[in-house]
């Protein structure tokens, strides 16, 4: 019997090694994360394009795993294509992403937008996330009813409350509100008049310097800094937003303004998509919202689409490196770009053309944008809810009040 188990024992041992051997000689496997629900279907179609092209790197997408669970287990995904954000940046600011600065893909990302990421988080001697395409939001204009109406794009605040007055005047609701979807009014309504006022990234680096003192008689807070930009938010809500906002959310605003019930939609460019079911051909344009009365203020909303990253915990990183690689070629980014509404990311990326967000270009080319203030505080502070509160009658200084009394618990557990 011994000499029986110890066969079978050298027998399973064997084919051990030899399925190592065999696994050694085949293609090195990277699973790829993807967050973007509407993006996986051209991903996997590049997946599929780039296993058949070589032999070395088999790419198997992922994009149903816990993020946060596989980091934890340290078995987290090989590359990752995700949305950059405070959460993520987490995961930057404590050395688990490698060092991407060695590869000639980070010496083509423009400036203006690597920015962007460090205005997140960073990590001494470490170029770790490189963006793959930035989304760039204001506010979405009906062209046709501009037209008939005989209206300019408003470059100043008094402009544009002009605009919104003439439009009342002659019967048609000026913006179109979707208060019962709190994210609306937090990427909407709140960034684009606290972004068109406040240098977003400068308050938030202040307001970090603050730290547990943020309050009444801080240099800084949501109350001091805020309180006007809000005001004017609420002065747009409560006169010339549909009179039903608090009860319609995002899809109805879809539907509503490609029926021409409004002549303006705070929404980002994923909101074309959606309208061009119902209306096609409607003629659609956006531009920067005003807030002072000085055009060269003017800026856009913007935040990091995609970008990508390799783990230091990854055990394929030279196959996630060649994969990364393939992904930032430029006609790979162009098509992505395009297809999305998107703007590249990098020196070489091709300009966008689409007419919906060529409004938008100069201002991008110029890097005159910020990321969406909303986007900076952290989840565990219930911002959307407050900001949907606000335009729904709250009062809006004793609202910032709270969030200042919220960031500095946050700030002394941290």
């Amino acid at each position: 019997m011994r000499r029986t188990a110890a066969s079978v024992f050298a027998t399973a041992i064997a084919g051990v090694l030899l399925a190592g051997c065999a696994g050694a000689s085949g293609p090195e496997v990277v699973r790829f994360h993807l967050s973007k629900p509407e993006a996986i279907p051209y991903f996997r179609d590049l997946i599929r394009e780039y296993n058949a092209s070589q032999d070395d790197v088999e790419v198997i997408l992922d994009s149903s795993s816990n993020l946060q669970a596989g980091f934890l287990r340290g078995n987290p995904p090989d590359l990752g294509l995700l949305n950059y954000n405070m959460e993520m940046a987490r995961f930057m600011e404590r050395g688990a992403l490698s060092d991407l600065s060695d590869m000639p893909e980070a010496q083509r990302i423009l400036p203006g937008v690597q920015d962007l990421v460090d205005q997140y988080a960073t990590y001494p001697g470490r170029t770790s996330v490189l963006p793959y395409s930035v989304m760039a939001a204001s506010v979405i204009y009906n062209k046709e009813i501009f037209a008939e109406q005989g209206l300019e794009v408003p470059q100043t605040w008094d402009e544009f409350i002009a605009v919104c007055d003439a439009l009342t005047e002659a019967g048609i609701t000026p913006i179109y509100g979707t208060f019962k979807d709190p994210w609306t009014v937090a990427q909407g309504s709140f960034d684009y008049t606290v972004g068109g006022a406040v240098d977003v990234a400068e308050f938030y680096d202040a307001l970090n310097a603050e730290g547990t003192d943020v309050g009444p008689d801080s240099e800084v807070s949501f109350q001091k800094t805020l309180l006007d930009p809000v005001e004017r938010m609420t002065l747009l809500a409560d006169e010339y937003t549909n009179a039903d906002a608090a009860s319609r959310g995002y899809g109805d605003g879809n539907l509503a303004f490609a029926q021409g019930q409004a002549a303006m939609y705070f929404q980002g460019p994923w909101a074309f998509g959606e309208i061009a079911k119902t209306s096609p051909d409607l003629e659609l344009g956006t531009f920067p919202l005003p807030m002072t009365d000085d055009p060269d203020d003017l800026e856009v909303r913007v935040n990091i689409d995609l970008a990508a990253w390799i783990p230091e915990a990854s055990r394929n990183q030279e196959g996630a490196r060649e994969f990364l690689a393939y992904l930032f070629r430029p006609e790979v980014m162009d098509a992505y770009n395009a297809a999305q509404l998107g703007y590249g990311t990098t020196v070489d990326a091709a300009p966008v053309t689409d007419p919906r967000i060529l409004g938008m270009k100069e201002y991008f080319d110029e890097a005159r944008f910020y990321q969406g203030a909303s986007k900076a505080i952290p989840l565990t502070i219930p911002a959307e809810n407050y900001l949907q509160g606000i335009v729904l009658g709250a009062n809006p200084e004793s609202t910032l009040a709270t969030m200042d009394a919220d960031w500095a618990r946050l700030a002394l557990r941290q």
